[in-house]
């Protein structure tokens, strides 16, 4: 598998796992077995009542990152939370709150470097710690692929001007470090990437992934908003999957916050079997399918400021 072909499964299977996922986002897994049986297919209506293949503020936001990236030929904190703004005030359906607070508290006069730790601080512990930035951040793996240390600085930069949490922000690092490593055609990603930030990430984040694949118990595994959670579930499926479909829809079908679960795994699994592997039914009706082929190459291919 060539690094393209990576790189553009990365982006299509976060929009895939997205689209698949928002129909039945906050649903039990009982409640889709029930009403579905397994969701295997890209449907219309349910959770938000949108046509099939729409995809909510994961892939929006992601959208903006790869475009800011592409156009600035850099990372730009300033262009990426001006982006972030006009998505904002186009109203979309569906945005997180920490998400929206810290747009909010950017767009009042707070520098993008210190509007999401402005949201951070005055949240209690259990509400502070979303996977609002894990769910966008993958393009960044994709302008980064060959330079971990700037790929970790970027992702925590990025994370911040929304998830100021070293949790989100190593989050972030990990995720797409492990991406990279799949874009390298390394044999261990996940270990590499771990490596790579132990010492500096949050105990219970390198702990807890650590734990991925061998020493996690299946139905342990959660589906929660928080960041830990969906990176370690995300994670489990994308690495224990024999295919890009059968580790999204697992994730999709556990439940819970399924749009964004399944947009991460999505990312991890597109990366990890490439753009071929994923269903030409998925890609035939998900959105913004061009655009994210065209900034996929783009990025694999644009020379991109690597200081930050």
């Amino acid at each position: 598998m060539n690094t393209l072909d990576a790189a553009t499964g990365t982006l299509l299977g976060l929009a895939c796992g997205d689209a698949l996922g928002r129909p039945v986002e906050f649903r039990s897994a009982r409640w889709i077995a029930d009403t579905h049986g397994t969701v295997t297919e890209m449907l219309a209506h349910g959770t938000h009542r949108k046509p099939a293949g729409t995809v909510t503020d994961d892939t929006d936001l992601a959208l903006c990152l790869a475009r800011s990236l592409v156009e600035c030929e850099a990372f730009d904190g300033e262009d990426v939370a001006d982006r972030f703004v006009a998505w904002y005030e186009a109203g979309p359906f569906d945005v997180g709150l920490m998400t929206a607070d810290a747009i909010t508290e950017y767009r009042s006069g707070t520098s993008w470097r210190d509007a999401g730790r402005e949201v951070w601080q005055g949240r209690p512990e259990g509400s502070n710690a979303g996977n609002g930035s894990v769910m966008r951040c993958a393009p960044h793996a994709l302008a980064f692929t060959d330079d971990p240390e700037t790929l970790t600085a970027v992702s925590r930069q990025s994370s911040a001007i929304t998830h100021y949490d070293p949790r989100c922000t190593y989050g972030c690092a990990v995720l797409n470090r492990t991406i990279a490593g799949y874009l390298r055609d390394e044999d261990d990603p996940l270990a590499s990437a771990l490596e790579g930030v132990e010492g500096d990430a949050p105990d219970e984040l390198v702990e807890t992934l650590r734990l991925v694949p061998d020493l996690v118990d299946d139905g342990q595994l959660e589906t929660s908003g928080y960041v830990i959670h969906t990176l370690q579930t995300a994670l489990y499926d994308a690495l224990t999957a024999d295919s890009a479909e059968e580790a999204v829809a697992t994730a999709v079908n556990r439940g819970g916050d399924t749009d964004t679960v399944g947009a991460v795994t999505g990312a991890l699994a597109g990366a990890r079997f490439g753009a071929d592997a994923l269903p030409d039914r998925w890609l035939d009706t998900v959105e913004y399918r061009e655009d994210l082929e065209l900034l996929s190459r783009a990025l694999v291919s644009t020379e991109i400021e690597t200081s930050v």
